[in-house]
């Protein structure tokens, strides 16, 4: 065996376990939502919580995410039908991202650590394809650019509703009035040192 040929080897094999992490943790997620698997909340609960963030109608928009996921995983692992694994990773985690973005980089925060992780590794199995250890051949071109077109144009149309949501969510919370402060209670002014006659 030659020295290209070992790190050809150690390459792909290294791509198939990136795969593999990736497209498991990727396919979970999707099982989650969509079957309530591995303690997930199930479609009907993750479509609530869609709605909730302005990507409405939220059981659809919380399916097709789930799908991508589910699909996009399940794809990524196999290594079948290259890119549309991939694509689907950095479509879903470019709005998971943008979710998380007000959380600030931190996933300890709420932020976005963990989701542009994930679409950083989705953009490099993209860059670097499947490797050797696959299942099918790779999609061919005119329709990985067909997939990739319809897939950005989802996730944008996604990102632009989580934008829009959430600006009318704070237009809504500065026109609120603020509430009034209580008056002192007769225990607040004990505790506070204040004789109550």
């Amino acid at each position: 065996m030659t020295t290209n040929s070992t790190s050809t080897t150690a390459r792909d094999l290294g791509l198939l376990g990136a795969r593999a992490v990736l497209g498991g943790y990727l396919t979970a997620h999707g099982a989650q939502k969509l079957f309530g698997a591995l303690d997930g909340p199930g479609l009907d609960a993750a479509g609530a919580g869609f709605a909730g963030m302005g990507l409405t109608p939220g059981k659809p928009m919380a399916a097709l995410a789930a799908g991508s996921e589910f699909v996009g995983g399940l794809a990524t692992i196999a290594g079948a039908a290259d890119p549309i694994g991939p694509l689907a990773m950095i479509g879903t985690m470019a709005v998971a991202t943008t979710v998380h973005a007000p959380g600030g980089p931190f996933a300890s925060k709420g932020g976005y650590e963990l989701t542009l992780t994930n679409l950083a590794l989705g953009g490099a199995l993209l860059a670097a394809g499947p490797g050797r250890f696959r299942l099918t051949p790779g999609l061919p071109p005119k329709l990985a650019k067909t997939a990739a077109i319809v897939g950005g144009g989802l996730t944008a149309l996604s990102i632009a509703k989580l934008l829009k949501a959430r600006k009318a969510q704070a237009a809504t919370a500065a026109a609120a009035p603020a509430p009034e402060a209580e008056a002192p209670t007769e225990a607040a002014e004990v505790d506070a040192g204040v004789e109550v006659a």
